[in-house]
C-alpha cells in the first residue's frame, strides 16, 4: 500500500504522523506528494515513520521496492495466473488483492488496464457481475493502442503484412476498450 493510501486508511494527519514520529512536517510531506520516495529515506526516517504506523519497515517500503517487468512478461504472468487459479478464483483474487488500483496509484497504466481488462473478460465468461469499484477507469483508454511483441514481430518481418489490423479486429472486447489488442489469454504454455 503506498503512503497516501496508508494514511488515508490509517485516518491520520501529515502534522499528526510528522508530531508523533518525530519525521519533520516536510519530509512527511514530501513522501506523502511524490517528491521523496520513501526507499530514499534513511532507516531512522523509516524505522519511525513504521513504528508510528505500526507496521514493520519491511512492509512499509514493500510497495517502493517492486521493480516493473516487462509488460509482455506481465501479461505473460496474469495468464499463467488464470490458468492455475481457475476463473472464480482469479476473480476473487484479483479482487481481494486490488493490484488494478495500486498499479493505476503508480501510474502503471498498461498494467492496471490490462488486469482489470482481463478481470471484465473473465467475469463475462462466467456469467459474474462486474465490480462496480472499477467503473471510473472502465472509460480509461491508453493514448497509444498495445500490440502483443509477437504482432510486432510479424509485421516487421513481412512489410506486406496487415497482421497490426487483424489482430485489432479479433481483439477481446474488453481489452479493446482500453487500447489494448489482446486475442488469446487462455492458451499458455
Amino acid at each position: 500500500m503506498v503512503f497516501p493510501e496508508l494514511l488515508e486508511r490509517r485516518n491520520i494527519t501529515l502534522y499528526q504522523l510528522s508530531k508523533n514520529s518525530g519525521v519533520p512536517y516536510t519530509t512527511v510531506n514530501d513522501i506523502y506528494h511524490g517528491r521523496t520516495s520513501l526507499d530514499k529515506c534513511t532507516a531512522e526516517t523509516v524505522y519511525r515513520l513504521s513504528k508510528e504506523l505500526n507496521l514493520s519497515m519491511e512492509e512499509l517500503l514493500s510497495p517502493y521496492l517492486q521493480k516493473r517487468i516487462s509488460f509482455e512478461l506481465y501479461k505473460s504472468n496474469v495468464c499463467h495466473r488464470l490458468k492455475e487459479l481457475g476463473d472464480i478464483q482469479f476473480i476473487v483474487e484479483t479482487l481481494k488483492n486490488d493490484d488494478i488500483n495500486g498499479f493505476y496509484k503508480r501510474k502503471w497504466y498498461p498494467e492496471s488496464l490490462y488486469l482489470l481488462a482481463m478481470l471484465d473478460y473473465v467475469s463475462r465468461e462466467n456469467n459474474v457481475p462486474l465490480c462496480t469499484k472499477y467503473e471510473p477507469l472502465r472509460t480509461v483508454r491508453l493514448q497509444e493502442t498495445l500490440y502483443p511483441s509477437g504482432i510486432i514481430a510479424m509485421e516487421l518481418t513481412d512489410k506486406a503484412s496487415n497482421a497490426r489490423d487483424t489482430a485489432f479486429a479479433q481483439s477481446i472486447p474488453e481489452f479493446i476498450r482500453h487500447n489494448i489488442v489482446e486475442n488469446e489469454v487462455r492458451n499458455v504454455i
